[in-house]
């Protein structure tokens, strides 16, 4: 049987990294650890799950408890999967993938993250994206056409528009920042 726990603030390899390192230093066996996610073997005593919410919380997690926290935790971590990690050719929309990939339907999902968090799931991705593009300006690997093609805008011309209504600045304008304009993806 599994035995899922959901961690908030747990959105990308270094933050998997440190969490599988807490469980290994708390000999937890696990079977899984995804983005906000950790599929254990066997369920936790009290005061194992407290000695595990304590380690996490000093790294910056919270261990997620009730069952709307963990929802919109699989949202973010979702969201974050498909900004970061989707291949350029998938032609899935993120309401498509957010449902297939949490089994429930986008109008719940959107109505609760709006309620609980502030803001729409729409806005969330798009602040994601814009990290993301900030991330690709960063490196100087691709021209802003192929981080455009990359990311599934449009045109440039969106991109674009869309970077300056986040940021206030163009991307070339961020480029010459560097990285001192970037957000950690958990204060996104």
């Amino acid at each position: 049987m599994n035995h899922p726990l959901y961690i908030k603030n747990m959105v990308c390899d270094r933050c998997k990294s440190s969490v599988r390192n807490i469980l290994e230093d708390l000999q937890i066996s696990f079977k899984e650890l995804e983005l906000g996610e950790v599929t254990l073997k066997n369920p936790l005593s009290p005061a194992l799950q407290s000695n595990l919410s304590h380690k996490l919380s000093m790294q910056g997690f919270e261990l997620l408890e009730d069952r709307e926290s963990q929802t919109i935790n699989q949202i973010k971590s979702e969201v974050i999967r498909f900004v970061h990690h989707q291949p350029t050719s998938e032609s899935q929309t993120l309401s498509a993938h957010l449902s297939v990939h949490l089994n429930k339907e986008y109008s719940s999902l959107s109505k609760l993250f709006s309620q609980v968090e502030g803001r729409t799931i729409e806005s969330y991705y798009i602040d994601q994206r814009i990290e993301h593009v900030k991330e690709l300006i960063i490196y100087d690997e691709l021209s802003l056409s192929e981080i455009a093609y990359k990311l599934n805008y449009s045109s440039v011309a969106h991109l674009s528009g869309q970077f300056k209504k986040v940021t206030g600045m163009t991307p070339s304008a961020f480029k010459k920042l560097g990285p001192l304009g970037r957000k950690p993806l958990d204060s996104v």
